[in-house]
């Protein structure tokens, strides 16, 4: 199975993008927010955490920009009535931190309001993932904004996206902006 891809950003559809990882195309098909996050990367180095799918009559790949995101969608086809695009499109309606809170505080009226998902679909997923939601978010999906510049800006800078969330894991969640780019830069620079 395909855990991961780190490739060329080579084209983004309605649906899908490719991805090129040395010369082979890959089709990928993140929900629809990571799309519009993703337009501005043409033409550039991307890495998606991936869930392969794998049917009878066809073989998908599902793409994250996180691995809390794909943890959640992989928690969400725990869910009996739930499939691979009803998860996705649950995503694409809500980041997947507020899908995550939302489950936890048991809260149906708010994930009812994602469209395709009805209320009893909602119930099915509080009543099956509330309380057992495992939590492996990097500090970079946390409401932070200061960490969220510091990893774009990192980022830019030609750093692995993974490396510089591992590096955002070490940080002290004081610390500034100017200066969490300056210690990143020393640090990821050496190693």
């Amino acid at each position: 199975m395909i855990g991961k891809l780190y490739g060329k950003l080579l084209e983004i559809e309605s649906d899908h993008l490719i991805l090129d990882i040395q010369g082979v195309g890959y089709e990928v098909h993140p929900h629809a927010r990571a799309l519009i996050d993703l337009q501005s990367q043409v033409g550039q180095m991307c890495e998606l955490w991936i869930y392969t799918h794998v049917r009878e009559d066809a073989l998908q790949l599902f793409g994250f920009l996180s691995l809390f995101e794909k943890s959640l969608f992989l928690q969400l086809l725990k869910v009996s009535g739930v499939g691979p695009k009803l998860a996705l499109n649950i995503l694409s309606g809500a980041k997947a931190t507020e899908v995550a809170n939302w489950i936890e505080r048991g809260d149906s009226k708010a994930l009812s309001q994602i469209p395709k998902v009805g209320k009893k679909t909602a119930e099915q997923i509080i009543l099956t993932l509330q309380g057992k939601l495992v939590r492996v978010e990097p500090v970079i999906n946390q409401e932070s904004a200061k960490f969220k510049e510091i990893h774009f800006a990192l980022v830019n800078l030609g750093f692995k996206p993974h490396v510089v969330e591992e590096f955002l894991t070490q940080l002290p969640k004081d610390m500034g902006l100017e200066e969490g780019i300056r210690l990143g830069l020393n640090q990821l620079s050496k190693g």
